[in-house]
């Protein structure tokens, strides 16, 4: 049974969406998840490598994950951002715009940062804080864009659209993370970041020409409506949560659900943290491992997604996702074997490194366009930043707690050890993804 037939029955498609373009809509979203996946491909790219190369410790390394908490507790104003705006700029612009605004700011203050000064506490702090400031924005901004992208997208363009999800992501590791590498090499790091900032300023561009309707199911804004008092009371918040959100545990269907996401991030997220670090031990040098591994593997995850994209017209949303979860698992296994090979003294080739990697991305981001799909059928129209958000934050809250232990144990147990205990987290995770296939077919809804 395909899973979109289980959406909510608020699902219904609002005439706005219908009198956009279906090309300008795509590319709209394009520019926009690229612009705001730029500053994170430095941060799950480069960063990681960075620091290792300056013989920074693997458990400092897996902490340097609490700077991607923003995305991890989105959810806990993503309702705000679904209620109070302008409605002369628009539900989703009155909050994209000015932080993208603010994003671009602070990328010229990192320019101005000296990474070879990162060994006085006042310095890493700073640099920590703008970096946090940072992914604040983008989190934000990221509610506000999944929002519109849930009332943009008709039903058949769905998958595209998490494709291009992906796809904008995926080049922003590219640019923010690969050729960052790459450039570092070649150039000033004042340079480099004031050219990731023109790239993030160019990609702002289309959404400032955007005109963007009044979507027919768009909640009330209190702010314009004349609303007495503030409707985010602190004493009523708990009450709040627990009513905006209770829908994701309302009935079987929709527990077994949000137990797929919990687990979903696990082993990708303890695996990916150490794969940077694996690779400068070995060797690698960050120009290589820029155009490499990071840029290349990220051309594989583009390739991956499209793949996803049109797959999943021919096969349900539910096959789909556990199929290419199973695929990404095997890319676990081929990551503790070169690992086994590196700590045994056995030569460990390039291209076995490289091709693993993008073998790895290409998986990651077939599995990620299916759990998009998936998490965009479950979005209420009317809340759908809300719901969108709330549902990539478990993966985010998840994903990033086990980032954060991820170079104890790689400290611990060794690579070999570390990614073998990754591969084997993820098929135990493929229980939830069973059971929730289980209540679909037996129309528990």
């Amino acid at each position: 049974m395909n899973a979109v037939l289980l959406a909510p029955p608020q699902q219904n498609l609002n005439n706005n969406a219908i009198k956009i373009a279906p090309a300008y809509s795509i590319g709209l979203l394009l520019s926009l998840y690229l612009a705001q996946g730029l500053p994170v491909g430095f941060l799950t790219q480069a960063l990681p490598a960075i620091l290792r190369q300056n013989h920074v410790s693997l458990a400092a390394i897996g902490g340097f994950g609490l700077l991607m908490a923003p995305w991890a507790l989105k959810f806990l104003w993503a309702p705000i951002v679904d209620r109070y705006f302008s409605a002369q700029w628009g539900q989703s612009r009155s909050w994209i715009i000015p932080t993208q605004l603010f994003s671009l700011l602070l990328l010229v203050v990192i320019s101005f940062l000296e990474p070879n000064a990162l060994a006085s506490p006042v310095m890493l702090l700073s640099f920590f804080i703008v970096l946090f400031l940072i992914n604040l924005m983008g989190a934000t901004q990221d509610i506000a864009t999944d929002g519109l992208a849930v009332r943009l997208l008709q039903k058949q363009q769905q998958h595209w659209g998490n494709a291009v999800q992906v796809l904008g992501s995926r080049l922003g590791f590219i640019f923010g993370g690969g050729a960052v590498l790459l450039l570092l090499d070649l150039w000033s790091w004042q340079v480099v970041f004031l050219l990731l900032t023109g790239l993030v300023l160019l990609n702002s561009l289309p959404i400032l020409l955007f005109r963007e309707p009044v979507w027919s199911q768009q909640i009330t804004n209190p702010v314009t409506h004349g609303a007495s008092k503030p409707v985010f009371q602190l004493k009523q918040w708990r009450k709040f949560f627990a009513t905006e959100f209770a829908y994701f545990w309302h009935n079987p269907q929709m527990r077994a659900w949000l137990l797929v996401l919990v687990t979903f991030k696990l082993g990708d997220s303890l695996s990916g943290a150490m794969v940077k670090p694996m690779m400068v031990d070995m060797g690698f040098s960050l120009a290589n491992i820029g155009l490499m591994a990071s840029m290349l593997g990220s051309v594989a995850s583009v390739l991956g997604a499209v793949l996803a994209a049109w797959w999943m017209k021919h096969i349900s949303r539910s096959t789909a996702l556990w199929w290419f979860n199973l695929f990404q698992i095997l890319s676990f296994m081929l990551y503790t074997f070169l690992a086994w090979q590196f700590e045994h003294s056995h030569k460990v080739l390039a291209w076995q490194v490289y091709s693993v990697n993008a073998i790895e991305q290409f998986a990651g981001a077939m599995a990620l366009v299916a759990m998009l799909t998936l998490i965009m059928d479950y979005s209420r129209k009317q809340q759908a930043g809300s719901d969108f958000t709330f549902q990539v934050s478990v993966l985010a809250v998840t994903g990033g707690g086990v980032h954060i232990v991820s170079g104890v144990l790689a400290d611990y147990w060794g690579y070999s050890i570390h990614f073998a205990f990754c591969a084997l987290l993820a098929v135990f995770c493929v229980w939830p993804i069973l059971r929730w296939r289980k209540l679909i077919r037996d129309g528990e809804i």
